[in-house]
Order: structure tokens, then C-alpha cells, then sequence
């Protein structure tokens, strides 16, 4: 008999109580966002369709803030630059908290999303590139467009089509997208930053410090905090780094744990409770809770309205840009490529570590879910107006294929996912019918 202590782990192994908790949280608030995200996208399309386009593009162009400080943005830039660094850093608390108290502290929980979001990396970035050799030399800017996975589009869908399918599947998308995230950070920052200045760099610190020292010493105060964010986010744009990457810093220096400020938390007691166990909720727990509907509900959505807006029919349209090698590179890498990499990437961690997926679970599903990874759409929008520019040409075109291939490769998966739901509910069914007839012999 094997002992069951040296088991080999299985690749989606079902979380903690926890871990499934907080997981079923965010799937919530998520689908209420892609929803709001989804909506933003539409009446963008619709108004830069309409006779009245020119208001849109006027809404997009116009510039305010302080000029003194090089921040009298236009409207889509402040959208870009401002309203995402919230994003991003959401997405670092997340980050931080995944590897520091989640599952993915465990190296065997970490290996398959960390490969797994590493192949969806690299094959659509190769694929995009052999689409576009002999497109011009500007053409390898876009490599990282079909790189990323828009979280809140994705655990929408899953949330939409995927009531019944196993929680595994919900985890390993959820940390499959925030590793996803760190690795378009790392991108966004290393290859789509401006000529650096270090001065403003190193004045970034500063801010940057006291924010540290006061979180971890418990001074949550917004009027104190948001003043030292805002500066730190203000210098890293004069920086020439992206300022996205200002939220991302903020994040990491918000610790796991507090100093006795808190909130209590007790888990039920009974089946998949663990029998009034007390847990302390620490501050990026609370910033999370506290600014994850602002993202989802706000920044996201105000970005993708400012963002998606493109013209499909006429000139540089629909037409135009399905000769354009960049955008056919750019579908091509969200619906194929983005699944291939996961596929191949999980499959290598199961061929050379030996594990199996977790029991119940088939390849099937993993496709499923990789297929769902192909949804790029904010980030890529995002990456794509940083190698292109926001509008008018190349740009628009990038703006359409990542629109297309983000709704396809969402159309595909929820093809693979409905069947397989309804496997899973007939599955439910049963054993609901089993449990049933057994209980009525008893009685």
C-alpha cells in the first residue's frame, strides 16, 4: 500500500477551505465587472460607429491637468496611465498575497499556473512573430499584445457557462491570471517604457518609503495614503517607466499580515467549515476587499470605453485590418496560441514531475480553460496602444484583432466548458439521486 503522505500531488489539486472561499468571492465580483466591462466595450463600438463618432473622439482627446508637472493628459491617457495603475495594483495585492498566505506559496500548487502562464506567454509571442516577419521593423513591437489574459473577462465567462464544473478549474484560472498579470508587468515595464529618468526615479522612492513604513505600522488613513500613492504614481510617469507599474510597487510593500488592525473573521462551524477556527483579515486582504470593486466596477470599465472604440467598417476597418500581418498575428496568438502554450506547458510539469490531474478532472477541462485564456482584451488593448499608439492606423487595427480574438476565443471555450458543465451536472445529478434513494431506504 502507498502511504498516502508521498503521494504525488495531482496538477489541479482542489485548494484549501480558505483558498476556495476567497476564490468564490472574487468569481462574484468579477462577473458583475466583466459584465461592466463587456458594457463599456459595446457603447464604445457603437458610438464610434454612429453618426455622432466625433463627440467620442473629441471625449477621448481632451486634455486636462497641471502642465507644470507634464500631466495635462487627455482623457484616454488619464484612462490608461491613471485608471489602471488601480488595476495593477489590485492585481499586486493579489499577487503578494497568492505567494505569500495562498496556495501558490507551496511549490507544488505554484508549478503548474507559474508553467502554465509562461507558455501562454511565450507561444503567442512566437507565433506573432513569425505572422509578421517582413511586416516592417515597427511590426515586433507588438509581440506582447496576445500575451495576456483579462481576468475579469475570463472568470465571467467561466462564471456564466461553468456553475457545475469542479472548483479546481476556478483556482488554477484565477492563478493562472494573476501570474499571468506579474508577467505583463514585468513586460509593460522592461519593453514599453520611455527614455528613464533617473532623478524622477529616484524621487519615486521617497513617497514610496513613507507608504511602506505607515502600512506596515498600521496607519490605514485614505487622506494620509492616497496623497503618497498619487506622488509615488506621479514621479514613476515622469520616470519614463509606464506608471501602471507605480501601482504594482504600492502593492508589494502592503503586508500579508497587520499589526493587530485586522478585522476578525470566524469560519463556520460543521461540513467544509473548520469548527469556529478565527482568522486575521491583514491590510491586503482589506485594501483588496476595500478597492477590488473600484477596479472592476470603474477603472476597467471607464478604460475598455476610452479604449475599444474603433471603427469597423471603411477605411483602416474590419477589411484593412485582416491584411494587416500585426493584427492576424494578433488574433492568431489569443485563439491559438494562448491555448497552445497552456496546453503544452501543463502537459510537459505532468510528462516530466509525474503527477496527474486531480481526480474527476480530464484534459478536456484544461482545454477548456486554456482556450478561456485567450480573452486578452484590457491588457493587450493596453500593450497594444503602448507599440502602436491609441488610434488611426496600425493601432486600430491591433484595437480590432484584440476585440476579435478575445470574443472568439471566449465563444470557443464556452463551447468546451457548456459540455463540459453539463457532464459535471449530470454527474451532480446522479449522485444527488444516489444520496437521496439511500436516505429514504434509512428512513
Amino acid at each position: 500500500m502507498t502511504d498516502a503522505s508521498h503521494r504525488t500531488p495531482g496538477l489541479l489539486t482542489r485548494g484549501s477551505w480558505a483558498e476556495a472561499r476567497r476564490v468564490a468571492a472574487i468569481l462574484r465580483e468579477e462577473t458583475v465587472g466583466g459584465a461592466l466591462l463587456l458594457a463599456g466595450a459595446v457603447a464604445a463600438m457603437v458610438w464610434a460607429n454612429s453618426p455622432w463618432s466625433g463627440g467620442y473622439e473629441a471625449l477621448r482627446s481632451f486634455r486636462f491637468g497641471p502642465a507644470a508637472v507634464h500631466l495635462d493628459l487627455e482623457v484616454a491617457a488619464w484612462a490608461a496611465d491613471g485608471l489602471l495603475a488601480i488595476f495593477f495594483f489590485v492585481a499586486g495585492l493579489e499577487l503578494k498575497r497568492e505567494f505569500v498566505a495562498g496556495d501558490l506559496r507551496q511549490v507544488r500548487r505554484a508549478v503548474v499556473p507559474v508553467a502554465a502562464a509562461a507558455g501562454g506567454v511565450v507561444v503567442p509571442a512566437v507565433l506573432y512573430l513569425l505572422f509578421t516577419v517582413g511586416a516592417g521593423a515597427g511590426a515586433a513591437r507588438g509581440w506582447a499584445i496576445p500575451t495576456a489574459t483579462d481576468i475579469a473577462f475570463a472568470l465571467a465567462v467561466l462564471a456564466v457557462v461553468g456553475r457545475f464544473l469542479p472548483s479546481a478549474l476556478r483556482t488554477f484560472l484565477l492563478t493562472l491570471a494573476v501570474v499571468d498579470d506579474l508577467m505583463a508587468i514585468v513586460i509593460i515595464a522592461g519593453f514599453y517604457s520611455s527614455q528613464l529618468s533617473v532623478v524622477a526615479l529616484a524621487g519615486a522612492v521617497v513617497p514610496l518609503a513613507l507608504f511602506a513604513v505607515l502600512v506596515r505600522r498600521g496607519v490605514h488613513r485614505w487622506w494620509v495614503l492616497v496623497p503618497l500613492a498619487g506622488l509615488t504614481w506621479a514621479l514613476v510617469h515622469a520616470s519614463g517607466v509606464h506608471a501602471t507599474v507605480a501601482g504594482v510597487l504600492l502593492a508589494f510593500t502592503v503586508p500579508v499580515a497587520g499589526p493587530g488592525r485586522g478585522s476578525v473573521t470566524v469560519a463556520p462551524a460543521g461540513p467544509g467549515g473548520d469548527g469556529g477556527r478565527v482568522d486575521e483579515v491583514g491590510p491586503a486582504e482589506r485594501f483588496e476587499h476595500r478597492l477590488r470593486p473600484i477596479s472592476a466596477g470603474v477603472a476597467v470599465p471607464v478604460f475598455a470605453f476610452l479604449s475599444a472604440g474603433v471603427v469597423v467598417g471603411g477605411p483602416g476597418g474590419l477589411v484593412e485590418a485582416l491584411t494587416d500581418p500585426v493584427a492576424v498575428g494578433v488574433a492568431v496568438g489569443l485563439v491559438a496560441g494562448k491555448p497552445l502554450g497552456i496546453m503544452a506547458a501543463t502537459w510537459l510539469v505532468a510528462r516530466f514531475t509525474r503527477a496527474d490531474l486531480d481526480e474527476g478532472l480530464t484534459w478536456v477541462d484544461v482545454l477548456g480553460l486554456s482556450v478561456l485564456g485567450g480573452m486578452g482584451f484590457t491588457v493587450s488593448l493596453l500593450i497594444g496602444e503602448l507599440a502602436f499608439g491609441a488610434g488611426g492606423g496600425r493601432g486600430d487595427h491591433v484595437k480590432i484583432a484584440v476585440l476579435a480574438g478575445s470574443l472568439t476565443a471566449a465563444l470557443l471555450a464556452a463551447v468546451v466548458l457548456r459540455l463540459r458543465n453539463r457532464a459535471y451536472r449530470l454527474i451532480h445529478e446522479a449522485d444527488a439521486a444516489v444520496l437521496g434513494g439511500r436516505d429514504g431506504a434509512v428512513e
